[in-house]
């Protein structure tokens, strides 16, 4: 209770105790950790050194400790529930839409996404409480998986990426929808599409998954409408008064544009949802469907290619106890004399120390 003479602070909506992000966090580390350990490091380092010899030894250590700790091997991250739309359409493994977005690739990887959910996340699990915000999170992140499947027929896909620009994407909804609760209305507008356009640009860069940014994100635009609708101050207000003591003339609880865009919004998600369901149960590529589409996660310039090979992919040839490798990315050629050509884990990590 305050003391005579002082005045309590006016706090029209309930203040959460951040958890369920941090346990987010917590989780996404966890499994990073255990796909280190699928990966199982120190031994498959090991059987490359012993595999390659004393003669390159040394950057074979170094490749490998890169190919542990920065760039997990791709097939292990799919045993693990990676996204991949064949497994999904032909074998039904649906799980996979919600396993991928809490696997990443490397540690670079991991920790953006992470630094970035615990910025946006926490404040946002503090203003709306953990249900809201987890629901926000794991829907929107299915959202970018599925379109993710959709467009990247050929590709393996894991990160948060998708479930963190889905809380973006409910943050402008939320402004939208509860315009009349802000003050400084035009610079939160401003200040975020500018985050929004910056952070979808780096989306276009080779190697990135841009359709799950954009699938994440529209699917929590969408149901930001839904989950984060606030109560009006006229409401609020009154709510609050001391009994007897009316501030105003009583208010509807929302306005009606509320109540409009929540059912806009409802119907644009499960009629989305089904249809993005339906065609990926039938085998649908959409990249071959629409000829530009594959503009919004990568724009070929001089600095980069679009079709280029990636950055851990080489060529290899050998004769004898010599091996030949290419890198695909980098035009980078070696010869290696070596006690085991025909070694995959020699072979794999000797490319990784080529192409790093």
């Amino acid at each position: 209770m305050p003391r005579r003479g002082e005045t309590q602070e006016f706090r029209p909506f309930r203040r959460w105790f951040p958890f369920l992000v941090p346990l987010f966090v917590a989780a996404n580390i966890a499994l990073f950790v255990r796909t280190m350990y699928v990966n199982d490091c120190p031994a498959h380092a090991a059987a490359a050194a012993a595999a390659i010899g004393d003669s390159v030894g040394g950057a074979a250590r170094a490749a490998a400790a890169h190919g542990c700790m920065l760039e997990p091997d791709l097939g292990r991250l799919l045993e693990m529930g990676a996204l991949e739309t064949g497994k999904v359409a032909r074998d039904h493994e649906w799980w996979r839409l919600i396993t991928c977005i809490w696997l990443h690739a490397g540690v670079i990887h991991i920790l953006a996404n992470m630094l970035s959910l615990l910025m946006i996340g926490i404040r946002l699990e503090k203003e709306f409480g953990f249900l809201r915000i987890g629901t926000l999170y794991v829907i929107s992140g299915v959202g970018g998986s599925l379109l993710s499947a959709l467009f990247m027929v050929s590709n393996i896909s894991v990160g948060a990426s998708g479930a963190l620009f889905g809380l973006l994407g409910s943050m402008l909804s939320e402004l939208i929808t509860n315009w009349t609760i802000y003050e400084n209305k035009c610079a939160a507008l401003l200040t975020l599409v500018m985050i929004i356009v910056i952070n979808l640009a780096v989306g276009i860069l080779p190697h990135v998954d841009n359709f799950a940014h954009i699938g994440g994100f529209v699917s929590s635009f969408f149901l930001g409408f839904v989950l984060l609708m606030r109560p009006q101050f006229g409401y609020i207000n009154q709510k609050n008064s001391r009994l007897g003591v009316h501030s105003a003339t009583p208010k509807s609880k929302y306005k009606i544009y509320q109540i409009v865009l929540l059912v806009i919004a409802l119907v644009i998600l499960i009629c989305g949802f089904i249809t993005g369901f339906v065609l990926l149960m039938h085998g649908f590529d959409a990249s071959q469907q629409c000829s530009w589409c594959h503009y919004l996660s990568c724009v070929p310039t001089s600095q980069w290619d679009c079709n280029k090979a990636p950055s851990n992919y080489c060529l290899s040839s050998q004769l004898g106890d010599q091996l030949n490798l290419t890198c695909q990315s980098t035009g980078k050629t070696e010869t290696y004399v070596i006690s085991s050509p025909s070694n995959p884990e020699a072979v794999k990590h000797l490319c990784l120390g080529l192409c790093s």
